[in-house]
């Protein structure tokens, strides 16, 4: 990420950006001199949301940039700003009321995933950072999204489960932590027989990333993440329009390494382990099939019901490792089902637990930083659909409903020790460009989730 915040006492001229409501329009022209007044009139400017009109100065340079808030309601809508503004300059004036939200919804909108472009970098955009405002924790925070976003957009031939561990190298090398990789057979060794076996039809070897970081005996948070670099469906074979976006299925993994990175920047005293299950669902003569029985770390025998349900197997797998140390917090990121979307949309993250009082302060912190989510009934009732007359169960219901709560259901087999487990369905994508949010890859829920650490572990 580019340096796009100024301190404020740089000692460089900087132009004065007015933010306006639109219900604010007319009392804002009752005050302004009658020449701007009748410019802004003329320029058609009715403070739409992402909107901008220069007021000219005497000797002929812009005096001055109204830009519009609408109604308000976009909370990232300064994102619009960094793309509208001419490189150069500028402060806030007045200040917001809510300034950090403004800078990282600034700071959002001067992402381009730009890596496989040879157009030449425009010089920056900078705004100088309002007193009394935590300009470093919003510089963090964008970091990490761009940190998900690069990962998520960047293609699976450059984006494979080699390349999943190559990045979770390089948070430790930045924060000093420790990785231990498991690959290939070895993952049959070691005792994660889904993993190995949803990952060993590609030519790219599945793996078991594992980093630690953090004072051994501080409270152990644990993150997983479903680091599906590429989801053909493997034997149930996915339509190409259902395979086109499947570079994402990794966002899961991109979201936990992002969560990981805020946790460690942030220097937050916990123990952190972060688990990502990296492979390819591919297709090949030795790729595991619909009516299979596979052994599971846990122990529980679970029969296959379709191939393009592969990611809670990989879950399944890295959770029973992560439950075995029953930390304090345990949770999981994933891109897992279709049907979380169809019963939330793509910007509202479901999220599943039994714990009440986490489940309360992630709703809270996700109203606070905007990072929108819901909980979802663990309904009992429907994980007798997981029955197998086979195997200790299946992965999947045999009928059409209630996809999302399922798979929880499924998942939480496999976490039986651990009270405070908490689930996230998301999308990890932007199907249509908004302010400080392009179309391409996302992060969904870890700006929560690393609120409620900060205040739980934040000095």
């Amino acid at each position: 990420m580019r340096h796009v915040f100024q301190e404020s006492h740089a000692d460089t001229p900087a132009t004065p950006v007015t933010p306006i409501a639109a219900a604010a329009l007319d009392d804002w022209r009752q005050t302004a001199s009658p020449a701007d007044a009748a410019w802004v009139t003329a320029q058609g400017f009715t403070a739409k949301a992402g909107k901008t009109v220069p007021l000219p100065g005497a000797d002929g340079t812009v005096a001055r940039i109204l830009f519009g808030l609408g109604d308000e309601g976009d909370p990232f809508v300064y994102g619009a700003l960094a793309r509208a503004l001419q490189p150069g300059d500028y402060v806030l004036d007045p200040v917001p009321e809510n300034a950090d939200r403004a800078l990282l919804g600034f700071a959002l909108g001067t992402y381009a995933f730009d890596r496989y472009t040879s157009a030449s970098k425009s010089d920056p955009v900078r705004l100088r950072i309002p007193a009394d405002t935590d300009a470093e924790d919003v510089a963090r925070i964008a970091r990490a999204v761009f940190l998900a976003r690069d990962l998520i957009n960047t293609p699976a031939s450059d984006m494979g489960p080699a390349e999943l561990e190559d990045a979770a190298r390089s948070l430790c090398n930045q924060f000093d932590a420790r990785l231990s990789v498991t690959t290939g057979d070895q993952l049959l060794g070691a005792n994660y027989p889904m993993i190995h076996a949803v990952g060993r039809a590609s030519d790219r070897a599945p793996r078991l990333l594992d980093m630690t970081w953090g004072r051994a005996d501080a409270a152990k948070i644990t993150v997983v993440g479903k680091g599906v670099c590429f989801d053909t469906g493997g034997l149930n074979l996915k339509p190409g329009n259902y395979m086109a976006l499947m570079k994402k299925d990794m966002g899961g993994a991109a979201a936990a390494m992002a969560l990981a990175q805020m946790i460690m920047a942030r220097g937050l005293d916990v123990r952190l382990r972060l688990l990502v299950a990296a492979v390819d669902n591919a297709i090949g003569g030795n790729a595991f099939r619909p009516g299979d029985v596979l052994a599971s770390r846990k122990g529980l025998s679970v029969e296959i019901g379709n191939t393009d349900a592969e990611g809670r197997l990989i879950l399944a797998d890295a959770l029973a490792d992560a439950d075995s140390e029953t930390p304090d917090l345990l949770v999981d990121f994933a891109t897992l089902t279709g049907a979380a979307r169809v019963a939330l949309g793509p910007d509202v993250a479901p999220f599943y637990t039994k714990d009440d009082a986490v489940a309360r302060e992630i709703a809270h912190a996700a109203e606070a930083v905007a990072d929108p989510v819901w909980r979802m009934p663990l309904w009992a009732p429907y994980d007798a659909w997981l029955d197998s007359k086979v195997a200790d169960l299946n992965h999947i219901s045999d009928g059409p409903f209630a996809g999302s709560i399922t798979a929880a259901l499924f998942l939480n087999r496999f976490v039986t020790q651990t009270p405070s487990y908490v689930h996230f369905d998301i999308y990890a994508w932007n199907a249509k460009p908004r302010p400080g949010r392009p179309v391409g890859g996302d992060l969904h829920a870890a700006r929560a989730l690393y609120h409620v650490l900060c205040h739980r572990y934040g000095s």
